[in-house]
């Protein structure tokens, strides 16, 4: 149930955003959800390899290992946020510049 409401809230930052930005807002929601799943699958790859060329000795089995996961998709999600809002926020800045440019003549 917990897991649901982490999604609910990183589907909603995402949909925030993207409205924010005036991009496609369901379409970013949903790919934000999808970064926190990619981020964990990476995760447990990572974790994976590592038991077992250092027998680290996880148990694959238990309810803890959601929790091992957890910052990965975290992480993973954080950072395609700060690229969207970085490109976007870019990407408006340099519409506002050409449209304060019209009308100049080229040498000004």
């Amino acid at each position: 149930m917990l897991g649901l409401l982490l999604l609910y809230f990183i589907g909603k930052y995402f949909y925030k955003l993207a409205e924010t930005y005036n991009e496609k807002k369901w379409l970013f929601a949903i790919l934000g959800v999808l970064s926190y799943y990619l981020g964990t699958a990476i995760g447990g790859v990572i974790i994976g390899v590592l038991d077992v060329y250092l027998e680290l000795g996880v148990n694959w089995d238990g309810f803890g290992t959601n929790f091992i996961f957890l910052p990965f998709g975290l992480a993973f999600a954080y950072l395609f946020y700060y690229l969207l809002k970085r490109n976007w926020s870019k990407k408006q800045s340099e519409e506002l510049l050409s449209i304060e440019d019209i009308g100049k003549h080229p040498t000004e």
